[in-house]
This record gives structure tokens, sequence and C-alpha cells, in this order.
């Protein structure tokens, strides 16, 4: 690809009204300095050379031989050019597509063909989060970090791991907290070989410590708290853009755990329409698992906004000292999303704002449910996806979303991620199911799928064959 090697189109920036302090792309910070604010990777597009338009990007499409071109992330270098293109490190992660799909449209209540999925499963270590570790790694090569640090509740562990084990650059170093993490994430950061630490407590208290060691230790932190991660996330948008022939969605409904995706939806909008790339936006749905509802609670119910850059911190100041008088944790079988103190808080704030966004809580059941309806379409994700069904169709039945509008829910995992709630779910095993689904909450399996046992006997197995076809 014809890209420059020249990063001083990029700098950081402090995101507070304000404040608005600026840092140089090769400092290694997760937050400013002045205020304590989150930071932005911000560009000069002056100096940077953006797409004309956005089909300009399909010229890529016929360069396969081009490692930046096969990437789904850096085949749109131009619009996040902050790393020298010889210091990317990529895996051909990002190969995803947009899905239609007839049976989620009938299950949401939408017009048939207005129901698409972005299924982020398809990348290398089966969820979206290579979009991000792609960034980040490129960024932690691009100033020489030899070890890179994070804390997970399965899937960034296991992105981590992977870019780690591939390019050997850097030795990874994973938190995890007690029971707070399925084994098929698990066992992706076991086998590529990361340095795994189980710490007593969930992922808020895990989050706490790694960036208390990475600071400690001078160890590079790769979670979303992290710009550059966020700048890899963006892509997923120009991709559900490219799968739709670069017209702009109605809405876009997505999972809420640390908020990284919406924060880098949004940003990914805010440049675009910044740059005239394209000339409406769509409208934003993050959906909680009501068992981790801290955005729900604080946007729907206390008030919260980006206020123009100026969020009420009180109001989030006393809803986390509620927490902790009340010793709440956050519960549900959508562990990707298991967080009560989300990292990317004001810059969701900030994407809520700049597309008219809502946030929705959805139980457990109706997660659970959704995952099946998505899975017997054809496309089987992990839990935390589910959320994003759940949430287009509750928005539907209360009449914010029109049946013949145009949305596209955000698939974040493959359904391997974690196999124990899918086979519990479906499994005719009551005791099972109890154990795995019972203490979330979870009722029934409404689209279960159960196995049918028979004897070994080849007439009896013919006649089920015959009464269930």
């Amino acid at each position: 690809m014809n890209v420059s090697t020249k990063v001083d189109v990029a700098f950081q920036r402090c995101i507070r009204q304000g404040c608005a302090t600026t840092y140089a792309i090769d400092e290694v910070r997760v937050a400013c300095g002045q205020c304590g604010e989150l930071l932005d990777v911000v560009y000069d597009w002056d100096r940077a050379t953006p797409p004309g338009q956005l089909s300009d990007f399909e010229q890529s499409w016929g360069r396969r031989f081009d490692p930046l071109a096969l990437s789904g992330v850096w085949r749109f270098y131009s619009l996040l050019p902050f790393v020298p293109a010889d210091k990317i490190v990529t895996v051909g992660e990002g190969q995803t597509v947009l899905q239609n799909s007839a049976s989620v449209a009938d299950y949401i209540g939408l017009t048939s063909g207005e129901a698409h999925l972005q299924y982020e499963g398809l990348n290398p270590s089966g969820s979206f989060k290579d979009n991000g570790m792609t960034a980040a790694f490129s960024h932690a090569r691009s100033i020489g970090a030899k070890r890179a640090a994070c804390a997970s509740t399965g899937n960034t562990s296991a992105s981590l791991a992977m870019y780690s084990s591939v390019t050997r650059l850097m030795k990874a170093i994973i938190f995890i907290g007690s029971g707070k993490i399925s084994y098929g994430k698990l066992s992706q950061a076991l086998d590529y070989g990361a340095l795994t630490v189980q710490i007593a407590g969930d992922f808020d208290d895990a989050m706490q410590r790694v960036k208390e060691v990475t600071k400690k230790l001078g160890i590079y932190l790769v979670n979303s708290v992290n710009p550059f991660r966020l700048e890899g996330q963006k892509s997923v948008m120009y991709r559900v853009l490219e799968g739709l022939r670069w017209e702009v969605p109605d809405w876009i409904v997505v999972p809420g755990g640390n908020l990284g995706n919406s924060s880098a939806f949004g940003k990914a909008f805010i440049e675009l329409k910044e740059l005239g790339l394209i000339d409406r936006i769509p409208r934003l749905a993050v959906i909680n698992a009501a068992g981790a509802n801290t955005l729900y609670e604080l946007v729907e119910k206390r008030g919260l906004s980006w206020n123009d850059g100026a969020p009420q911190t009180d109001i989030v100041d006393a809803y986390y000292t509620e927490l902790d008088e009340q010793h709440k944790r956050a519960s549900t079988i959508a562990s990707a999303i298991e967080i009560n103190r989300p990292v990317n808080l004001t810059k969701c704030l900030r994407a809520l704002e700049f597309c008219n966004g809502v946030v929705r809580e959805v139980s457990d059941q109706q997660i659970l449910d959704a995952k099946a309806q998505v899975g017997a379409g054809g496309f089987g994700c992990e839990p935390a996806s589910g959320a994003s069904v759940a949430g287009a169709k509750l928005l539907l039945e209360e009449g914010v979303i029109s049946p013949d509008e145009r949305v596209v829910c955000i698939l974040t995992g493959h359904v391997l991620k974690d196999p124990d709630a899918t086979v519990a779910y479906h499994t005719s095993d009551q005791e099972k199911f109890d154990s795995v689904l019972g203490s979330r909450g979870v009722g029934d399996a409404s689209f279960a799928n159960r196995a049918v046992a028979v004897g070994n006997d080849l007439e009896e197995i013919v006649r089920v064959i015959e009464h269930h076809s």
C-alpha cells in the first residue's frame, strides 16, 4: 500500500473540556497528566492524506498479497495513520463481513432484509479485540516496548497472548479475576504462552492492579483505556459501511462492557463526518446486561451526559460510592461485559451525544434467547453478543426502532468462546442447566435445541429422524 511512514500528522489530546492538553504520539500514556481524563488520538487532516471518498478503499481488494491490504484494519490506514507503516504488526485481523439474517430480523420484528450482523467472531483470536490489539501492539512496537499487559474477562487476554506468541516481539502478561473468565478464553491465553496472573477479585479489581503494575514496572498497557486500541476498533464501522456499499445504516447496536467499542464507533463517525465522507450519522444503542448495568443506570436513570465535554462527575462518584457501600459486584452470564466500572465511560458519553444514542439493559434470559436465535441462523456467538440482538428487539418493542429501519447488531465473539453457556442452554440435563445458568436467574431455554436420546437400534434411529424432519 502507498502509505506514509511519517507519524507527525498525529498526536494525543485530553478529551476534557477546558484542558485539551496535548502529547506526542510516541508518549505512552493512558490518561492526561494534568487532569487524569482519557486521551484521544487526533489527526492533522490537512497534513494527512484521507481518501476523497470511502469507495476509494475498494482499490485494496485486489492486493491480497500486501499484508496491510489483507488486514481489515490496516487497509483503512489513511483513517488511522498514527504509526509508521513499517512498524505495523498484523496477523490478517479484521477479515470479517456483514451478514444479513432473515431469522434475526423475524426475531427482532424488523422487515426482512433490515437486520445485519457484524460478525467479529471471525477474527484470528475469535473476537473483535484483534481490531484494537493490532493497533496497540503496533504502537507498542514503534516505541520499543518489550512487555505488554492487560486485565481481562477473556477476549483481551486471548488477543494479546496471540499477538505476542505469533510475533515474538513482546512478553504478554495477563491479569484475570478469580472465577471470572470462561475456559474457552482462558485456554487461549494459556496455550499461547502468556504469563497469567489470577488475583482474588473481579475484572474491576484486576483493572486497578494492572494499571498500578504497568506504571510501576514500565510495562505497556493494552486495555482499551489505551487510546490506540480504540483507533483499531474504529475499523469495525468502516467494514460495516463497506458491507452496505458505503451507505450509513439507521442503527448500530452494540453490547456495553468496558465501552471501548461504542467509544471507538462514535469517534469513527465523528471523524468521517468531519472529513465529509458521510452525510448523516447512525443512531447508537449500547446494551448492558442487567447484572452489569452501570451505563444504563447513570445515563437513563440519573441523567449523566457528555455535557459538551464536561460530564457530571459527581453523579458517577456517587454511584460508585453506592457500589462500594453495597459491596455490589457485576454478575451476568455474558462474562465479556461483566464490568461495573467501565474505563471508557466518558468517551462513550461523547459517542452517545454525537450519535443521538440510547442505553438499555437486558436480562441474562433475554441475552441467551437472542443468542440462540443468532445461532439458529448460522452465526454462533458468545453470550455478550446476544445482548445486541436482545437490545434491538427491546427497542423495537418500545417503538424506538421502527420495523423498516436498517439495523446493524455487533456480534463481538465466536460461539466457542463460552461453550459451557451454549451447551447448558440446549441441554436436557436440569442439573447442568441449573449449575451454569440457574444461578444467573435464567429460568428456561425457550429456543433450546436438545439432543434426542435413542437406543442403539437402526429402526428407532430412523423413526426419530423421520419424526423430526
